[in-house]
């Protein structure tokens, strides 16, 4: 009976020491192995974050330059996509608890920096001043006054703009872009910061709220790929190679562009020369 229950023990033992050395040997796997494993490129993807992301809710399908660029990295990898809906407050989160590989359209803030990491920049977002009409804006120093009413949503990269740049002026924060957007039309507000391809699309479809402008020195906002952040370079490796083959074709713009057109009703002419992707 004891050599019995001996043996019971070191079966259990053995069969704890494999559940141990399984799970660990699943948390050391990095994203390019799992992905070679699986042959699916799990990717973040917000509905209604047009021109990034769009889900058409007959088909089902997602649309946009996010899963434009998605197709084109998993045929690369060798491998499918899988779109993971998520919200852009929850990708970085997505990215750590490894539910995402890869988050399309996500600015490489410092704080993002320290919990995940970045392919080379995707493209350059220019930054614009939305104002209202008849209000005179060249450079950015203009806007630097007290008398200016500058709207941005908070935490936001318009929201750190104008911290670094308008410290002079009067920055309300709002709770996000729409409401900055209606302060503005209301009339509680000169101008509203937006990057290009946000207030390219408002402009669009709400010509009254008011004029873009570009204003000089030009400030533009790099764009990114969100990673998770591991030990292993393999995926970070691909993406970058990947990507620096798709910006020697030109390719980068076109995609942006044609969604631009299609999803958001802006045309490739709407876009001031000096804009670059």
């Amino acid at each position: 009976m004891v050599i019995k229950r001996a043996f019971i023990r070191i079966l259990v033992a053995l069969a704890s020491a494999c559940t141990l050395t399984l799970g660990f040997a699943q948390e050391a796997e990095s994203s390019m192995a799992r992905i070679q494993r699986t042959k699916l490129l799990r990717v973040g993807a917000i509905a209604g974050a047009i021109p990034y992301f769009n889900k058409d809710l007959v088909s089902g399908k997602w649309e946009g330059f996010g899963p434009d660029f998605s197709e084109s990295l998993a045929a690369k990898l060798g491998a499918k996509v899988e779109y993971v809906e998520t919200t852009w407050g929850n990708a970085v989160l997505d990215l750590q608890s490894n539910k995402i590989d890869a988050m399309f359209g996500m600015a490489p803030t410092p704080a993002r920096k320290e919990v995940v990491n970045f392919s080379d920049t995707l493209f350059d977002n220019t930054y614009t001043a939305v104002c209202k009409k008849g209000f005179p804006t060249r450079t950015w120093e203009q806007l630097n006054a007290p008398e200016n009413k500058i709207v941005v949503d908070v935490g936001s990269s318009h929201d750190q703009l104008a911290t670094r740049i308008l410290p002079k002026a009067e920055v309300q924060r709002l709770e996000n872009s729409g409401s900055a957007t209606l302060a503005l039309q209301a009339g509680r507000a000169d101008c509203q910061i937006l990057v290009i391809l946000l207030a390219q699309p408002l402009l669009a479809k709400r010509a009254n709220v008011g004029v873009m402008q570009i204003p000089t020195p030009v400030y533009t906002a790099p764009v990114s790929i969100g990673l998770r952040k591991e030990a292993d370079p393999a995926m970070q490796t691909a993406v970058n190679a990947w990507l620096g083959e798709v910006r020697a074709k030109g390719e980068v713009r076109g995609v942006i562009l044609k969604n631009m057109e299609k999803l958001a009703g802006v045309p490739a002419s709407a876009f001031p020369p000096e804009i670059k992707f």
